[in-house]
């Protein structure tokens, strides 16, 4: 680089006059003050200070090429500081500004800092973006759909992220298809490949698209490229075997473990196990026990196990299955046994105790305690599985499996394989036994002793022994206070002495331990709906319902309730949500056809049908039936309804005679007298039935009316004398007629007490039948009520006055009759 110089001041119109170039510039340099002043206000504006002080070294804010000497700065002696070429061309520290220096920008003005302002500035154009830039944005473009993609499938979202899938694969292929044109292909990024084909597939089988995902996955397979490719075979094997081809499902298994190394141990062991599970599938049981073997001896899990006794069972082998179980017994978990690190000892300090109440229910001691619970489930399922097997009798394959338990790690799982033998008696019905083993646990434990205790009471309940089901749910009490199943037996044994208010705060106690209790829930709106508190029962069955959805007992609790505080908009509504679970039940119809009987007729008679047809031995049922078809004229119909009547009650007269009536009330004479007369040989003494043979015989002009009308007399004079040696032996029975009404209510409703869904209430309906038929409905009883009743005179003919009998030849009637029916019985004594 040149030196400068100076030149001389004799051009004022010259903008850079006073420079010139020379070659002794440097050594001037000291003597000239006007520089020395510029260089001491090149640091900025700041106060005059010594030249011993300014002979130091420069500050940090000067930089040797870049720092800028002011210009235009005023000395002391009032002249303009000469402008220098120091400074940097159009680089401030204040930021990228335009060199402008004459202010040739057409139309701006020039700040001091030298840059062009105003509407003329040249402005800078951004250069357009090249092709390696829009490849860039398209790849960053698909890993985010591939990440969107992989997040939809986490929140089970499988549709969102199919389409994810497969915009990612689009932009994929235009990605490869834009670095072809670019002639970029050393840039492909055939990991970005991998993971698009490979979510893609991952989707199609979340979706079910199995044969999409397949082609997929073949495409990824067969690719060369791809060098780990072929372990994706497992994902095919699975998803043949979800279409349970099991035989393509074992060939891409063992082609995914060809291709595995045996350096990765754990992925071979697990593609061992799937294939032991297809053979499973298959029934080739042999194979699936040489996978699980070999897994046992490379490295025994409690799965492999559990599995290979399953496969010892179903081939029988005993003595393979007591060797699988000890097996099952050797295998530990990692941190099952260390459970002593999760509670503090009496050594550690404060930080100590503090920390392992930070680890006390961390994600880690999580994962830990379903692992054991795992483990102990796959113990005691192989306990109850092999039991019956392994000995002649279950209780000595327990015994055996309770010993080895008690020789393993295990050893606290002896207690739920003797409490198991217990059960196992319950289901076999041996409760002698079942008690025994129970009682064992008194002496053991306090959790196992309060179980034991629990299940004893629940059998001396079942028992009917009251007295020792509530010394054991004491004891159980008495062991663990909060124990709601204890407290529950403990309510049961009040409920049934009739003790209410007592067993409605065992149940309350119950359901402050454990809020989610149902059966003291349950009985506790039993206790409610028994001491007539109906609101509150109906609030805790609503409460129940809540908790035990489409339980048909709760709904029809809810209903009953409802009917009996005479709501019965949403009781007929809470009968047919019931309807709609059990459409069979035909006391349900019975009580939907009660409630409509009513409004509306007709869908009354349609319930009660169904309800005949799902159980035709409904006494109330037939009864309604064929008084509905007497009323609508229908005599012939209701004929079948009373003869089935008279097959379930045969010792009971009435239902014959309605029989007969029915066939009067259709015409036919003669039928209507054989039926009499049958019923009149069963049940002799009837002077109902001898009324009527008498009647008949004398409209049909038959010879045996007169001994009928002797057998009559007859009967009515027996009447009278039981009646009179009833009065003289002081037994009077002047509400008889209404104790027999009431007992042959009874008597019709018990029929079907049987089907009730609650046996402690009462399925209740209204009389059916019309005050014309009323005695003949209430007449379906016992033979010995039957017989009480005989005496009665005052019967009305349920079916109301016979028609006109049709004129005929004429016939004098012999005149003993004429005046046996004037006289003697009277026309207020015979059916009209």
């Amino acid at each position: 680089m040149e030196n400068l110089r100076l030149a001389p001041d004799n051009d004022e119109d010259d903008l850079y006059s006073g420079y010139d170039y020379q070659d002794n510039l440097l050594d001037d340099l000291e003597d000239d003050q006007g520089l020395q002043q510029a260089i001491k206000t090149s640091y900025g504006q700041r106060p005059s200070i010594p030249m011993a002080a300014a002979a130091g070294p420069p500050g940090t804010g000067f930089r040797m090429g870049t720092g800028r000497l002011m210009t235009g700065f005023v000395t002391e002696s009032g002249h303009n500081r000469p402008m220098t070429s120091v400074k940097g061309a159009g680089y401030t520290s204040a930021g990228r500004k335009l060199f402008d220096p004459l202010n040739q920008t057409s139309g701006g003005s020039s700040d001091k800092t030298g840059g062009a302002t105003g509407s003329g500035a040249i402005l800078e154009t951004k250069q357009e973006d090249g092709v390696e830039e829009v490849i860039k944005q398209l790849e960053k473009k698909v890993n985010q759909l591939l990440e969107e993609s992989a997040v939809a499938n986490c929140e089970r979202k499988y549709q969102l992220a199919l389409d994810r899938a497969k915009e990612a694969g689009r932009k994929e292929r235009l990605l490869c298809k834009q670095r072809d044109q670019a002639s970029l292909n050393e840039q492909i990024n055939l990991d970005l490949t991998y993971s698009v084909l490979f979510n893609l597939a991952n989707q199609y089988h979340a979706n079910k698209m199995y044969s999409e995902a397949l082609n997929t996955y073949l495409l990824i397979v067969k690719n060369k490229m791809f060098t780990n490719g072929g372990r994706l075979r497992v994902n095919m094997g699975n998803i043949y075997f979800e279409q349970k081809k099991y035989p393509q499902a074992v060939k891409m298994y063992r082609m995914a473990l060809d291709q595995i190394q045996n350096v990765h141990k754990d992925v071979r062991l697990k593609i061992l196990q799937n294939i032991g599970a297809v053979f499973v599938r298959m029934g080739q049981y042999s194979d699936a026990m040489t996978s699980y073997e070999h897994i046992m001896s490379e490295k025994p899990s409690v799965k492999a196990a559990f599995n290979l006794i399953l496969c010892y069972h179903a081939i029988g082998d005993q003595e393979k299955l007591k060797r699988g179980f000890q097996r099952l017994l050797k295998v530990q978990q990692n941190g099952e046994d260390d459970e002593d690190r999760y509670y503090p000892t009496v050594d550690d300090d404060q930080q100590q105790r503090l920390l392992i109440e930070v680890i006390k229910d961390d994600e880690l001691r999580k994962i830990e305690t379903e692992r054991r619970q795992r483990t102990e489930y796959f113990i005691l399922t192989s306990a109850k599985l092999i039991s019956p097997v392994i000995e002649s009798s279950f209780a000595a394959g327990f015994d055996w499996c309770i010993e080895c338990v008690k020789s393993s790690p295990y050893t606290e799982l002896a207690s739920e394989l003797e409490m198991a033998k217990a059960l196992t008696y319950l289901k076999q019905r041996d409760f002698a036994k079942a008690v025994d083993t129970l009682k064992g646990f008194e002496k053991k434990d306090s959790k196992m002793a309060a179980t034991a205790s629990t299940n004893l009471s629940f059998l001396y309940y079942l028992e009917g022994d009251l007295k020792q089901a509530e010394k054991y749910a004491d004891l159980a009490m008495s062991t663990d206070r909060y124990n709601p199943c204890a407290l529950v037996n403990k309510g049961n044994c009040l409920f049934t002495s009739g003790q209410y208010e007592k067993a409605s705060e065992c149940y309350q106690e119950a359901l402050s331990i454990e809020a989610t209790c149902s059966e003291a829930l349950h009985n506790l709106a039993l206790c409610h709906k028994r001491m007539n508190q109906l609101p509150e029962a109906l609030d805790h069955f609503t409460k129940l319902h809540s908790i035990i959805r489409n339980s048909p007992h709760v709904i029809y609790q809810i209903a009953d309730i409802y009917d009996k505080l005479e709501d019965y908009d949403q009781s007929s509504d809470w009968f047919m949500q019931l309807l709609s679970l059990v459409p069979t039940d035909p006391n349900v119809l019975q009580r939907l056809g009660d409630m409509y009987e009513d409004s509306d007729k007709s869908q009354s008679f349609q319930y009660y049908l169904e309800s005949y047809r799902y159980c035709p031995s409904n006494i109330e049922v037939i009864s309604w039936l064929g008084a509905y078809y007497m009323d609508s004229q229908y005599a012939d119909k209701a004929i079948q309804f009373f003869e089935r009547a008279s097959l379930i009650q045969p010792k009971e007269i009435s239902w014959r005679l309605m029989i007969a009536s029915c066939y009067r009330k259709t015409g036919n004479y003669p039928q209507a007298f054989q039926t009499y007369k049958q019923a009149h040989q069963i049940f002799p003494d009837n002077i109902e039935c001898l009324k009527f043979l008498v009647r008949l015989c004398t409209d049909l002009g038959l010879k045996d009316a007169q001994e009928y009308i002797q057998k009559l007399k007859k009967a009515e004079k027996a009447r009278e004398t039981k009646q009179q040696r009833e009065l003289s032996g002081g037994r009077r029975h002047s509400g008889k007629a209404t104790s027999d009404s009431g007992s042959r209510r009874s008597s019709a409703a018990s029929s079907s007490a049987a089907h009730r869904i609650d046996s402690g209430s009462h399925l209740s309906a209204r009389e059916r039948i019309t005050s014309a038929d009323s005695d003949a409905a209430q007449s379906s009883d016992s033979a010995g009520i039957a017989r009480k009743r005989e005496a009665d005179h005052s019967y009305v003919d349920p079916l109301g006055e016979l028609p006109e009998r049709p004129k005929t030849a004429a016939r004098q009637k012999p005149a003993d009759e004429d005046e046996f029916h004037d006289t003697e019985l009277g026309e207020d004594l015979l059916p009209e």
